[in-house]
C-alpha cells in the first residue's frame, strides 16, 4: 500500500492592510468594497479609543476599491463626499460619488 502526501497547495501573498475611519459619534462602522462584494454588513470596524475606528485585513497583492459604511450611510470617510475635494486616492463611481482607491503592492 502506497501512501501520497498531499502536497500543500501554494498561497497567494496577501498583506496586511489597515483601514481606518475617524468618526467619533458613530454607532458602528462598515467597510464595504471590491474585496467582499460590497457587502455593506460583511467587515465592522472596531472602535479604538481616540473615536477612530480601524480593521486590518489581509489582501493579495492588487488595487481594490472601497467606501465606509457610517451608521447606514455610505461614505469615503465623514464629511469628505462633498464635491469630492480633499478625499485622497479617491475615484468617481458609477453613482455620482467618490470610492478610496487601496493598492496592494506584489
Amino acid at each position: 500500500m502506497s501512501t501520497t502526501a498531499k502536497q500543500p497547495r501554494p498561497r497567494e501573498r496577501t498583506s496586511g492592510t489597515e483601514f481606518t475611519c475617524h468618526a467619533p459619534h458613530a454607532g458602528i462602522v462598515y467597510l464595504a468594497g471590491t474585496f467582499n462584494g460590497w457587502d455593506t454588513a460583511a467587515t465592522p470596524l472596531t472602535r479604538q479609543a481616540d473615536g477612530t475606528w480601524a480593521i486590518t485585513l489581509d489582501l493579495p497583492p492588487g488595487r481594490y476599491e472601497y467606501k465606509f459604511v457610517v451608521d447606514g450611510e455610505w461614505c469615503c470617510e465623514p464629511d469628505c463626499d462633498g464635491p469630492h475635494q480633499g478625499c485622497p486616492k479617491c475615484v468617481p463611481n458609477p453613482f455620482g460619488s467618490m470610492n478610496r482607491v487601496v493598492e496592494v503592492p506584489e
